[in-house]
């Protein structure tokens, strides 16, 4: 009887152990948010529950979804990326030019790629070794990358794109959009090299306290440099994407993304100065905004609202984020 007990027992306290950790996730308060939130648009507007929006809703998280991946890795060691809406213009319209002017579309996107992981290293390079700040770099190089675009465009969207480039932003895939497709595989990517790789509690380390990590020999130059590479990287695939949806290599596309990409990450429980958040959250905390702006564009609310709406979410979640540091302390 007493042998029956003792297993009651610790099978209750393992059930415990598993509900404090769930409730103690980053992404559990993010998620709850986001089930409220989908409950009040489904009653202020009876268009928001239809196969076609929700489908329309997904398509658009998925690209500032991508982004904020690299956001993610940025401000978990207490660093920002501002170029982020640049570098995807860059990425998409240089793709969209190389395949105008005869290149294969898969060399084509390939430089695409390469240029938003060449941005990232020069972001990464100036923080890392010459010790600027994050917020100064990417704010520099968010002008570099799109004066690069403008100057590379004329400042004229680049269209006659082959129709195989179409695959990446209007296909589908066993019934599921390939934007949401190519948007999993990045989350799940980014999962497994943040919880479940040496690299990941490299970030979480630098993000709590870099001097420690540098002490316990967790080389932090080389992870700042693969951190803004990454967000370079995610930059320039939501830049593909958006380019295939649209079919043309847009010069002033992602303007305002890097505002988006911040509200995601801050949403998603992530603290803002570094070292907590889970990457399961900001693709909560996208979903979240994404359902935000498409139930406030069925209601006819002014995007310029919506921009006053978006920074007062950032401002909010922050507070929220201090709040909870200090009472932790």
């Amino acid at each position: 009887m007493s042998i029956l007990s003792n297993s009651m027992l610790s099978q209750t306290s393992r059930r415990r152990g598993r509900l404090d950790r769930c409730l103690h996730h980053p992404a559990f308060l993010p998620f709850v948010g986001f089930v409220l939130l989908f409950i009040v648009m489904i009653f202020l507007n009876d268009s928001f529950l239809t196969a076609n929006n929700l489908s329309n809703v997904a398509r658009q998280v998925s690209i500032n979804a991508i982004i904020a991946v690299g956001m993610t890795c940025a401000i978990l060691t207490g660093g920002i990326d501002l170029s982020v809406g640049s570098v995807m213009a860059l990425s998409g319209t240089v793709a969209a030019g190389l395949m105008v002017a005869g290149i294969p579309m898969p060399l084509a996107v390939l430089a695409g790629l390469l240029i938003g992981m060449g941005f990232g290293a020069l972001n990464g390079g100036c923080i890392a070794w010459l010790r600027m700040p994050p917020i100064i770099v990417t704010l520099a190089s968010m002008g570099i990358a799109r004066g690069l675009a403008l100057m590379y465009t004329g400042g004229y969207p680049i269209s006659g794109l082959p129709e195989s480039f179409m695959m990446f932003g209007r296909a589908s895939l066993l019934g599921i959009q390939v934007p949401i497709l190519i948007m999993l595989v990045v989350y799940l990517l980014a999962w497994i090299l943040l919880h479940q790789k040496p690299f990941g509690r490299h970030v979480y380390a630098l993000g709590g306290n870099e001097e420690a990590a540098r002490l316990s020999g967790i080389r932090v130059s080389r992870t700042k440099l693969w951190v803004y590479i990454i967000s370079g990287l995610t930059a320039a695939v939501a830049g593909i994407v958006l380019s295939s949806r649209l079919m043309s290599g847009q010069p002033n596309a992602g303007n305002g993304f890097e505002l988006d990409a911040i509200a995601a990450v801050v949403l998603g429980g992530a603290a803002i100065a570094g070292g907590k958040g889970a990457i399961l959250g900001t693709l909560v905390g996208a979903m979240m905004l994404g359902i935000l702006n498409n139930g406030l564009n069925l209601m006819g609310v002014s995007p310029y609202v919506q921009i006053v709406i978006k920074g007062g979410i950032i401002l909010g979640a922050i507070w929220l984020s201090s709040v909870k540091r200090k009472a932790h302390r």
